[in-house]
């Protein structure tokens, strides 16, 4: 039976550390040393643009679910987690959450994350958007889709995938400019 991850043998050496640890405050492992080169090929591989989203506001990005599978394939499942740092804290119309991305048993990344809501019956769907935030800005710091930080990247990629077009806003006729993948349409209640 084939191992989820070739670099699973590795965990041995760390998961009694990682059985005590409190990740809430130790920074237990913090560049200790670097991952193994096929780990780090994994991680620092470059995007496949047919991955890469537009919102309409023209921000690029990685849908939360392609980090996860990136770090399964680097890590195996179960070779990763997110660790709480705080309690979540539930603003009016914000709720954030600090958090550890913890690998093979170390602290690789400390983040907060943080996700608006409009309704107070919405905060459980925004405590785990805000966990999807730091797991984004977590995988940044060792270099998963580093791209969608670069200025040049991202200019150079909604040149040549994404387009800015007039769209109206079907209820209310409004007008207005919206930007979108090429290879993607807009859907009600816009029409081009």
């Amino acid at each position: 039976m084939p191992s989820p991850s070739p670099f699973v043998e590795s965990l041995a050496d760390n998961t009694s550390d990682a059985a005590v640890t409190d990740w809430s405050r130790s920074y237990h492992g913090l560049s200790s040393q670097p991952f193994a080169p096929e780990i780090a090929e994994i991680l620092q591989a470059p995007l496949d643009p047919g991955d890469v989203e537009m919102k309409p506001d023209g921000i690029v990005y990685l849908p939360e679910i392609k980090y996860r599978r990136i770090l399964n394939k680097a890590f195996g499942p179960g070779g990763w987690g997110l660790a709480p740092r705080s309690e979540t804290n539930v603003g009016p119309k914000i709720v954030s959450r600090e958090y550890a991305l913890v690998c093979l048993g170390r602290l690789v990344a400390v983040a907060r994350g943080e996700q608006e809501y409009f309704d107070p019956n919405g905060i459980p769907t925004a405590t785990e958007g805000c966990k999807s935030n730091a797991l984004m800005r977590c995988c940044k710091d060792i270099g998963v889709a580093s791209e969608l930080w670069d200025p040049r990247f991202i200019r150079e990629f909604k040149a040549k995938n994404c387009v800015e077009v007039f769209v109206e806003h079907i209820p209310t006729k409004r007008k207005r400019k919206l930007w979108r993948r090429k290879d993607q349409k807009f859907e009600y209640p816009y029409k081009e």
